[in-house]
């Protein structure tokens, strides 16, 4: 199996982008026509529920499939992700801000900070 470096965000920055503002643009739409309205309409819990589903997914691709497998499932939850972050009114801005206050910040102490906190 090889294993390939994660490489540029560039392509998926430009698509998550895309993405993004399709997601927006679903906002009140009509639910008979689109999904995305039907689940930002639905609420943050239903949206929970689908990106738990979809995390899920992504695991046992991870563990048991193969790479087109894994990065069909993970597209899947980076979808499923946005609409629950509009669905919840949380931006991508909070998102980069949280990914930022943590720049440097070694994994394990982040998350021992984060125990303590609780």
């Amino acid at each position: 199996m090889s294993k390939t470096e994660l490489g540029s965000a560039k392509r998926l920055n430009e698509l998550v982008a895309l993405l993004s503002k399709t997601v927006d643009s679903r906002v009140g739409g009509d639910i008979e026509k689109s999904y995305t309205a039907r689940l930002i309409k639905s609420g943050p819990i239903r949206c929970g529920k689908k990106i738990a589903e979809e995390g899920a997914e992504v695991a046992l691709a991870i563990a048991a499939q193969g790479r087109k497998e894994v990065a069909a499932e993970t597209a899947d939850l980076l979808f499923h992700l946005l609409v629950g972050l509009r669905a919840k009114g949380v931006s991508l801005d909070m998102v980069a801000d949280a990914l930022a206050e943590r720049r440097g910040v070694s994994g394990l102490a982040e998350k021992a900070a984060r125990t303590r906190k609780d």
